[in-house]
């Protein structure tokens, strides 16, 4: 019978087939007609005008980064807020520290300006 470890093992063997095989059957199997218009780049099948090196502002990005941030809190709260009649004392003074941090991030981002939409 295979222990807990044993399991894990296992596991970390066999999951990289599941990823690979077919990668490597489409290579191996599929098939290959390659021609000038399958290599050209393809832009939402829209043929692109005029030069399309733009730039777009890092406030952009730091709006998603922030959003990304933010959401990844909330998944992390969510089991801690289902679970809270269980948790001890240790695991509350935790989440009271990552919520500090979160809020302290939060004000930097906003003292900074990041948040000011130009």
């Amino acid at each position: 019978m295979l222990t807990d470890w044993q399991f894990i093992g296992l596991f970390l063997l066999v999951s990289p087939i599941f990823p690979a095989a077919p990668v490597i059957l489409q290579a191996l199997l599929g098939p290959k007609k390659p021609n000038p218009i399958k290599q050209s780049t393809y832009e939402c099948g829209i043929e692109t005008v005029g030069d399309t090196w733009i730039q777009f502002k890092v406030q952009y990005y730091i709006y998603a980064l922030i959003f990304v941030v933010f959401d990844v809190e909330a998944v992390f709260l969510f089991p801690i807020a289902a679970a809270y009649d269980q948790l001890g004392l240790f695991a509350i003074g935790a989440t009271a520290l990552f919520i500090i941090l979160l809020a302290d991030g939060l004000a930097y981002a906003w003292s900074k300006g990041a948040l000011e939409w130009i």
